[in-house]
Protein backbone atom coordinates (compact mmCIF):
# COMPACT_ATOMS: atom_id res chain seq x y z
CA UNK A 1 0.00 0.00 0.00
CA UNK A 2 2.92 2.31 0.99
CA UNK A 3 4.91 1.42 -2.48
CA UNK A 4 1.82 2.16 -4.27
CA UNK A 5 1.26 5.51 -2.51
CA UNK A 6 4.83 6.42 -3.25
CA UNK A 7 4.77 5.23 -7.05
CA UNK A 8 1.20 7.59 -7.43
CA UNK A 9 3.18 10.40 -6.01
CA UNK A 10 6.04 9.99 -8.02
CA UNK A 11 4.09 9.45 -11.02
CA UNK A 12 1.64 13.06 -10.23
CA UNK A 13 5.38 14.94 -9.73
CA UNK A 14 5.85 17.41 -12.39
CA UNK A 15 9.22 18.79 -12.97
CA UNK A 16 9.18 21.82 -15.68
CA UNK A 17 12.45 22.14 -17.20
CA UNK A 18 12.92 25.73 -18.81
CA UNK A 19 13.96 25.80 -22.09
CA UNK A 20 17.13 27.52 -21.68
CA UNK A 21 18.26 24.17 -19.92
CA UNK A 22 17.13 21.97 -22.20
CA UNK A 23 19.69 19.82 -24.23
CA UNK A 24 20.81 20.93 -27.93
CA UNK A 25 19.65 18.28 -30.61
CA UNK A 26 22.39 16.36 -30.90
CA UNK A 27 25.36 16.45 -33.74
CA UNK A 28 24.54 14.54 -36.74
CA UNK A 29 26.96 12.04 -37.92
CA UNK A 30 29.17 14.12 -40.84
CA UNK A 31 30.20 12.66 -43.87
CA UNK A 32 33.68 13.62 -45.00
CA UNK A 33 33.36 13.30 -49.08
CA UNK A 34 30.00 15.27 -48.38
CA UNK A 35 32.08 17.58 -46.27
CA UNK A 36 34.99 18.55 -49.08
CA UNK A 37 31.81 19.53 -51.01
CA UNK A 38 30.50 22.00 -48.33
CA UNK A 39 34.33 22.76 -47.90
CA UNK A 40 34.48 25.12 -51.20
CA UNK A 41 32.81 27.57 -49.60
CA UNK A 42 35.38 27.97 -47.18
CA UNK A 43 38.61 28.09 -50.39
CA UNK A 44 37.69 31.79 -50.72
CA UNK A 45 39.81 32.36 -47.67
CA UNK A 46 41.04 29.12 -45.86
CA UNK A 47 42.93 25.98 -46.91
CA UNK A 48 43.91 22.66 -45.29
CA UNK A 49 47.13 22.45 -46.17
CA UNK A 50 50.07 22.61 -43.29
CA UNK A 51 51.42 26.11 -43.22
CA UNK A 52 49.62 27.87 -46.05
CA UNK A 53 47.51 31.03 -44.96
CA UNK A 54 45.21 33.38 -46.79
CA UNK A 55 42.86 35.04 -45.62
CA UNK A 56 41.67 32.97 -42.88
CA UNK A 57 44.55 30.52 -41.46
CA UNK A 58 45.59 26.92 -42.65
CA UNK A 59 42.93 24.88 -41.30
CA UNK A 60 45.49 21.75 -41.16
CA UNK A 61 44.61 20.35 -38.04
CA UNK A 62 42.04 21.97 -36.47
CA UNK A 63 40.09 19.59 -34.81
CA UNK A 64 41.53 19.71 -31.57
CA UNK A 65 43.64 22.66 -31.82
CA UNK A 66 43.82 26.25 -29.45
CA UNK A 67 42.43 29.02 -31.06
CA UNK A 68 44.65 31.98 -32.47
CA UNK A 69 48.12 29.74 -32.65
CA UNK A 70 48.69 28.88 -36.83
CA UNK A 71 52.16 30.75 -36.84
CA UNK A 72 51.85 33.55 -39.52
CA UNK A 73 48.48 34.55 -39.14
CA UNK A 74 47.33 37.69 -37.93
CA UNK A 75 44.10 37.07 -35.46
CA UNK A 76 41.35 39.28 -34.16
CA UNK A 77 41.87 39.97 -30.50
CA UNK A 78 38.34 38.11 -29.92
CA UNK A 79 40.12 34.81 -31.00
CA UNK A 80 43.49 35.53 -29.41
CA UNK A 81 41.71 35.78 -26.29
CA UNK A 82 38.87 33.04 -26.41
CA UNK A 83 40.16 30.10 -25.02
CA UNK A 84 38.83 28.01 -27.51
CA UNK A 85 39.99 24.82 -28.10
CA UNK A 86 38.19 23.43 -31.96
CA UNK A 87 36.71 20.24 -30.96
CA UNK A 88 33.58 19.20 -32.65
CA UNK A 89 31.32 20.62 -30.39
CA UNK A 90 33.04 23.87 -30.73
CA UNK A 91 33.41 24.36 -34.32
CA UNK A 92 29.73 22.75 -34.62
CA UNK A 93 28.57 25.82 -32.71
CA UNK A 94 31.05 28.47 -34.29
CA UNK A 95 30.33 27.02 -37.76
CA UNK A 96 26.41 27.94 -37.33
CA UNK A 97 27.44 31.66 -36.90
CA UNK A 98 30.83 32.67 -36.40
CA UNK A 99 30.35 36.25 -35.25
CA UNK A 100 27.72 35.17 -33.13
CA UNK A 101 29.89 32.41 -30.97
CA UNK A 102 32.95 34.66 -31.08
CA UNK A 103 32.14 38.64 -31.16
CA UNK A 104 34.48 40.51 -32.97
CA UNK A 105 35.73 37.77 -34.97
CA UNK A 106 37.68 38.92 -38.43
CA UNK A 107 35.72 36.09 -40.00
CA UNK A 108 33.07 37.41 -41.69
CA UNK A 109 31.46 34.21 -43.17
CA UNK A 110 27.34 34.20 -42.20
CA UNK A 111 27.68 30.54 -41.42
CA UNK A 112 26.46 27.22 -42.40
CA UNK A 113 23.05 26.96 -41.63
CA UNK A 114 22.02 23.38 -42.37
CA UNK A 115 23.49 21.10 -39.39
CA UNK A 116 24.48 18.11 -41.84
CA UNK A 117 26.53 20.35 -43.85
CA UNK A 118 28.72 21.43 -40.47
CA UNK A 119 28.53 18.13 -39.60
CA UNK A 120 29.74 17.13 -42.96
CA UNK A 121 32.78 19.82 -43.10
CA UNK A 122 34.00 19.05 -39.72
CA UNK A 123 34.10 15.76 -40.63
CA UNK A 124 36.11 16.54 -43.72
CA UNK A 125 38.52 18.68 -41.31
CA UNK A 126 39.19 15.21 -39.04
CA UNK A 127 40.53 14.35 -42.27
CA UNK A 128 43.48 17.18 -42.63
CA UNK A 129 46.17 16.22 -39.95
Amino acid sequence: MIKSLLLAAAAATVIAVPVSAQTAPPMPKGVAAAGEKVFNQCKICHVTDKGVNRVGPSLFGIVGRKSGIVPGFKYSAANLKSGVTWNEATLYKYLEAPMKFMPGTKMAFGGLKKPQDRADVIAFLKTKR
